[in-house]
C-alpha cells in the first residue's frame, strides 16, 4: 500500500507539472472553460479504464471495450430510426453493452480461454460489425437531450449557469467513487485482489472465481455503454470508428495509474489520476496543433514507460539490498 500511495504522489505532482509548465506557456490553459473542455478530452476514456482497473486487478482483460461502445452506438442509432424513445435507446445501448461483455465472459469462463486472445477477437468482430453495417456513413439526428448530456454543464441541469462542471465529468467523479468503494471497502474488492493474486488459491478457500470474471465483463460492457452514450452525445452522431484505439488508452490509463498488469495490485485513485494526467497532457499538445501520431506514439512511449518503471524501480532496490547485504 505504501508503494501505491507513493506513486499516486508521484502521478500528483506530474499532473501539477503539467498545469504549471503548460499554464506558463500557453495562453488560456489555466482559464476555467479551457480546464472544463479539458475533461471532455479524457472523461469517456476514464469511465472505460475504471472497468479495465477492476478486470486487470483481477486477473483479466477487455480489449474489446472501445469496439462494444461502437456497437452500443450503433444500437442507440438503430433504436431511434426505429422511432425509439430516448429510453428505450438507452436500453438498447445497455443491453448491447452486457451482451458483448456476456460474450466476452461466457468464453473465458466456460471454454477456459485466455482474456487477451478473446477479447482481441471480439474486438475484431464488434469492430468489424459497425464497419460492415456502416460503411462510410453516419447516424446522426440524436435527441437534444442526448447532446446535453455529452456536452452540457452541471449547471444546465441545476439552472446555475456558472456552474460550468461538465456533465460527462461529474459522471466520472460519481463513478470513480463507486468504484473505488466497491474495490477498496467491500468483501468482494479484497476478492478481487485474491484472485487476481492467485486464482487456484482462490478457488480452494471458496470463493467463486468464474462468477467474479464474468460480473467483471458484463461490468466492462455496461460502462462501455454508458462512455457510448455519452460520446454519441456529444459528437452528435454513431460512427464505424467510434473510440478507435480507446482501448490502448485505456489499457495505458490502468497501467500508469499502478496497476499490475499481471493482477493482484492497484488502485482506482490510481488510475482516475493517470486519466487526469494524460488526458490533460495531450489536451495541452492539442492547444499547440501537435498531430495525433504523434499523439498516438507518445500514448505508446507513456505505457512503455509506465510498465518497465516499476520493474525497474523494484530491480534497483532488490540490486541494493544485496550489495548492502
Amino acid at each position: 500500500m505504501k508503494a501505491l500511495d507513493t506513486w499516486e504522489r508521484v502521478l500528483l505532482a506530474l499532473i501539477a507539472l503539467v498545469y504549471l509548465v503548460f499554464g506558463l506557456t500557453i495562453d488560456g490553459f489555466l482559464s476555467p472553460f479551457a480546464l472544463a473542455d479539458s475533461t471532455y478530452n479524457f472523461s469517456e476514456k476514464a469511465l472505460i479504464a475504471l472497468a479495465m482497473a477492476l478486470l486487470v486487478v483481477a486477473g483479466e482483460i477487455d480489449l474489446s471495450i472501445a469496439a462494444t461502445m461502437a456497437l452500443c452506438s450503433l444500437a442507440m442509432g438503430f433504436a431511434m430510426q426505429a422511432g425509439a424513445g430516448l429510453p428505450l435507446m438507452l436500453l438498447a445501448a445497455l443491453v448491447t453493452g452486457l451482451l458483448c461483455g456476456a460474450l466476452n465472459g461466457w468464453l473465458v469462463t466456460r471454454w477456459k480461454l485466455p482474456a487477451i486472445v478473446v477479447t482481441i477477437g471480439t474486438l475484431s468482430l464488434y469492430r468489424g460489425l459497425a464497419q460492415v453495417v456502416l460503411g462510410d456513413q453516419a447516424i446522426t439526428g440524436y435527441p437534444e437531450r442526448l447532446s446535453t448530456w455529452g456536452n452540457g454543464s452541471v449547471g444546465d441541469l441545476i439552472g446555475v449557469p456558472a456552474l460550468i462542471v461538465p456533465i460527462e465529468f461529474a459522471v466520472l467523479v460519481v463513478a470513480g467513487l463507486a468504484v473505488g468503494l466497491f474495490l477498496h471497502r467491500t468483501l468482494h474488492g479484497r476478492r478481487l485482489y485474491a484472485i487476481g493474486a492467485n486464482p487456484i488459491a482462490s478457488r480452494f478457500s471458496g470463493i467463486a472465481v468464474d462468477r467474479y470474471r464474468m460480473g467483471l465483463f458484463l461490468f466492462a460492457g455496461g460502462m462501455a455503454a454508458l462512455a457510448a452514450v455519452l460520446l454519441t452525445g456529444r459528437i452528435g452522431s454513431t460512427r464505424p470508428n467510434l473510440a478507435m484505439g480507446w482501448e490502448l488508452d485505456a489499457v495505458t490509463i490502468v497501467i500508469l495509474g499502478g496497476v499490475a498488469i499481471e493482477g493482484g495490485r492497484g488502485s482506482i485513485l490510481g488510475t482516475v489520476l493517470a486519466a487526469v494526467l494524460l488526458g490533460s497532457f495531450t489536451f495541452a499538445l492539442g492547444m499547440l496543433n501537435v498531430s495525433g501520431i504523434v499523439m498516438s506514439m507518445i500514448v505508446g512511449v507513456l505505457l512503455i514507460v509506465a510498465m518497465v518503471l516499476p520493474r525497474f524501480t523494484l530491480f534497483t532496490r532488490s540490486r541494493t539490498q544485496r550489495v548492502t547485504a
